[in-house]
């Protein structure tokens, strides 16, 4: 299978790419990234530790990582309409927390958004636009209060 794209000319604006350090504990991270997510308007309806179940079912001695999957409902419905109901297999967009170090967690985060359009699962048009302008805000905002 030949990608329909060269992932080493991707730049990370492409694919919304945000990422912050944060000094603390990795429980008191994730509460904090969960808190600035809800209070730039997302919702997190799911949660989980990959690194717990990896630890768990195969022994994998991972680091704390977890999953924040945000969404904010009026952008999603929105999306959603735009992509004729495809984007919801990227949903929910995920905010990850794994710890570096002890008292030192790594909080990263693609765009969906712009990851549907740059592999064609959205339109390049002027409503997914304004969708990706939206979501980029509120994605901005978080990690400018991280």
């Amino acid at each position: 299978m030949t990608l329909p794209i060269d992932p080493s000319q991707i730049h990370p604006d492409d694919i919304g790419e945000a990422q912050t350090t944060l000094e603390m504990s990795h429980e008191g991270a994730i509460e904090h990234v969960r808190e600035v997510f809800t209070d730039a308007g997302f919702g997190i309806p799911v949660e989980f530790s990959p690194s717990e179940m990896l630890n768990e079912k195969i022994d994998a001695d991972r680091d704390p990582y977890y999953v924040l999957g945000a969404c904010n409902p009026e952008v999603a419905e929105r999306a959603l309409d735009a992509t004729d109901n495809k984007l919801g297999a990227l949903m929910p967009c995920n905010v990850v927390v794994w710890q570096e170090a002890p008292n030192r967690q790594r909080v990263y985060h693609v765009s969906i958004m712009r990851i549907a359009r740059l592999v064609g699962m959205a339109p390049d048009d002027e409503a997914m636009a304004g969708i990706v302008a939206e979501t980029g805000a509120l994605v901005d905002e978080a990690f400018e209060n991280l």
